[in-house]
């Protein structure tokens, strides 16, 4: 079916007329959507989309708003294990999983990073042995979100010793309420506890949820990694709920402070840009020359930042793989939220390490000092970020490595 702009508008607005109804419950509804294809219009037909163009895509999204009308589900770690299961799964992965993370009813997490290889994924020791019909698990996950509730997770694990370690990793869909995996909270600086420990005691996978072949592993996390500092620029996550009492939004309010509970603290993790006119201005500081320079900056760079996801939303659109400018985005956010920081830091002065209802905007500025770190950390450190934007961007040659090309068992480690 060919789409223009205004056909899409006229068939949404019938969709929603037809069957946009408030008083449903929100997994009525959303079964409803899902099966409509309008819940992600851009997948393929044969699994809940139409085929349509990422670029008519905000056309769908604006007459949902103009009716008030809920998307699919977009919960945490949800969207990369579906955007991942569609790329690289099997037609069965696809039909027991993806219908589920597009209502609601199941919830995922990422576990990729270990202790001893956070930025080097490919360094990843936890180990799956085959053994029948059964990959056995054993090993340890951490900086795991929302593992403590995950009814599932896509695990990267080593399956091969006797290969260079990119070679010897593959990808599989485990189901986190089994026995045999421990989960346990990691307290945080900033007082939240968003991630989590995950350890594996003989976990039972069976053989059909490898995902993709064996040793695929590091390129299908490539994919999801990509997904992941796309989705970093927008997030997609609806923070505030709507204020309508018809129970579907009673439900979907509920649904978003449990999946949105281990991202609280993100928007001070980026630094908050937003607040720091509002502070100079409230503190006089909006006089100070030298402190109006270093804003000035900092908007500067901020709006530079939005302009470069602006760009990677637009190749989206065009239907472009993920590519390196999501490592650019990821990496200029990281500067952004350290000048902001510095800049928080010089409008409250001592005042900023201050908590409580007498401090700065009660506490959000300390918050703000002690949050920023982690994105440099998360989603692939600032070191990992300018290698790919040395070496995929600029064509430098990559940096020398001794541990690409043995087989991993031969690999020193620390």
């Amino acid at each position: 079916m060919a789409f223009t702009e205004q056909s899409v508008r006229e068939q949404v607005r019938a969709f929603l007329e037809d069957t946009w109804d408030p008083n449903l419950s929100l997994m009525e509804w959303r079964n409803i959507l899902v099966d409509s294809g309008w819940g992600v219009p851009s997948w393929p037909e044969a699994w809940y989309g139409l085929d349509l163009s990422l670029s008519l895509v905000p056309t769908v999204n604006e007459v949902f708003a103009e009716f008030e009308a809920i998307h699919v589900a977009r919960k945490g770690a949800g969207q990369l294990a579906a955007a991942t299961i569609l790329t690289h799964g099997t037609d069965a992965h696809r039909q027991k999983y993806l219908k589920p993370i597009l209502t609601g009813e199941t919830t995922w997490c990422q576990l990729f990073s270990e202790p001893g290889s956070g930025s080097d994924l490919a360094g990843a020791t936890t180990r799956a042995v085959l053994e029948g019909d059964s990959w056995i698990v054993n090993g340890q996950k951490v900086w795991t979100t929302s593992a403590h509730h995950a009814d599932y997770g896509f695990l990267l694990a080593r399956t091969n010793l006797d290969v260079p370690k990119h070679q010897g990793l593959s990808m599989f869909l485990i189901d986190m309420r089994q026995t045999g995996i421990e989960v346990k909270p990691l307290r945080q600086m900033n007082g939240h506890a968003s991630f989590n420990e995950v350890f594996f005691t003989d976990a039972v996978i069976p053989r059909d949820q490898l995902l993709g072949a064996e040793g695929d592993g590091w390129q299908i996390a490539t994919t999801t990694l990509m997904h992941e500092r796309r989705f970093a620029d927008s997030a997609g996550r609806k923070i505030e709920p709507s204020i309508r009492t018809e129970r579907i939004y009673q439900e979907e309010a509920e649904e978003i402070r449990v999946s949105n509970e281990p991202y609280k603290w993100y928007p001070q993790r980026a630094g908050r840009p937003d607040l720091v006119l509002e502070r100079a201005q409230s503190t006089g500081c909006i006089e100070d020359p030298v402190i109006r320079q270093e804003i000035a900056k900092l908007l500067s760079l901020n709006l530079c930042v939005g302009w470069t996801a602006a760009r990677a939303k637009a190749a989206q659109a065009q239907g472009k793989t993920p590519g390196p400018e999501g490592s650019l985005s990821k990496l200029a956010s990281s500067v952004v939220a350290r000048e902001a920081n510095r800049v928080h830091t010089l409008i409250s002065g001592s005042d900023a390490m201050l908590t409580g209802p007498e401090s700065p905007m009660e506490g959000v500025i300390a918050e703000v000092l002690v949050s920023t770190p982690a994105i440099s950390i998360a989603g692939g450190t600032d070191e990992i970020q300018k290698n790919i934007i040395s070496e995929r961007v600029l064509g430098m040659p990559k940096e020398p490595r001794t541990d690409v090309d043995v087989p991993f068992l031969e690999v020193r480690r620390n």
